[in-house]
């Protein structure tokens, strides 16, 4: 009998394994009114005295579930906390407030809704523009340290300019995710996974990214690649910083400057991973982040 040591076959032995994981913490997962009318699928886990939050924000059409592994991972010394933001998986949708300001401002309320203090920011894509507009508005004196995972701070409207050609292609990508939502996601997340990934999990992250209405998915894009400039929320960051990127990046040189312009920030990039490097390099992933809040004093 042989036996299978690809990184396919260990997905999908995660999968088999996790899958009363996966059960548990959907029914453990509740609402949590953040504004009028707006709930968010909130998963909650790991230790209630544990000295850390991490609260794991998800990216573009994505739901808490994408951080699964980390969740089990670290909520064995951690308090976890990852979510639904608004028209995005099981959360409410919304046709307005689908930009990273308001969500910022969604999870300042899911915070004190959760009594979490002092907590743990880790972003991903589009949640790296999300801490980036929390930063902004809240500061970070109640923040214990902020991990940013493969993307650059948008620069907003000027960003067009400077990259005008990357600009036309996102644009010209909107009108085929609007007219195939489904196919469209299907091919993102092969594409900015380069690791072999079980067709379940794939298929789930289709799914969940067609609850999100494509009109809303298109004004998303928009609001947190071309709106706002975030940059100068980077120099207000004052607590400690990582930024792991993945090495095949499009952004790897401007996230690597971002690391100059955050007064305690370190830079960290992952090799053989493509955008989603916590799922195409878990282990490695994980170590960064854990060696990451091992240097954090306790709160």
């Amino acid at each position: 009998m042989s036996v299978c040591t690809s990184a396919y076959c260990r997905t999908v032995a995660f999968i088999a394994m996790g899958a009363v994981s996966l059960q548990a913490a959907a029914r453990n997962s509740e609402l949590v009114q953040v504004a009028n009318g707006v709930s968010l699928r909130v998963i909650v886990g790991g230790k209630d005295n544990a000295d850390k939050t991490l609260i794991f924000i998800p990216g573009w059409s994505a739901s808490a579930d994408v951080w699964q592994k980390q969740l089990d991972d670290f909520a064995r010394k951690y308090r976890v906390l990852s979510f639904d933001p608004r028209s995005q998986g099981d959360s409410t949708k919304t046709k307005t407030g689908n930009t990273p300001e308001v969500r910022a401002q969604d999870l300042h309320v899911l915070l004190q809704r959760r009594t979490v203090q002092r907590p743990v920011l880790i972003g991903w894509s589009q949640g790296v523009q999300d801490v980036a507009a929390y930063v902004e508005r809240y500061g970070t004196s109640d923040i214990a340290g902020i991990v940013l995972v493969d993307a650059a701070v948008s620069d907003g409207a000027d960003g067009i300019l400077a990259r005008s050609q990357e600009a036309a292609e996102q644009f010209h990508m909107f009108s085929i995710y609007e007219a195939h939502q489904r196919e469209y996601l299907h091919g993102m997340w092969q594409a900015i996974t380069s690791q072999p990934q079980a067709p379940e999990l794939i298929g789930r992250l289709v799914a969940t990214g067609t609850k999100t209405p494509s009109s809303v998915g298109v004004a998303m894009l928009v609001a947190d690649l071309f709106t706002v400039n975030r940059t100068p929320a980077l120099a207000k960051i004052k607590c400690p910083t990582l930024i792991i990127a993945s090495a095949k990046s499009a952004e790897l040189e401007r996230q690597q400057a971002m690391t100059s312009q955050i007064a305690n920030a370190r830079f960290e990039k992952i090799d053989q991973a493509a955008h989603a490097v916590f799922l195409d390099q878990p282990d490695r992933f994980d170590e960064l982040l854990s060696k990451f809040l091992d240097s954090l004093p306790p709160t």
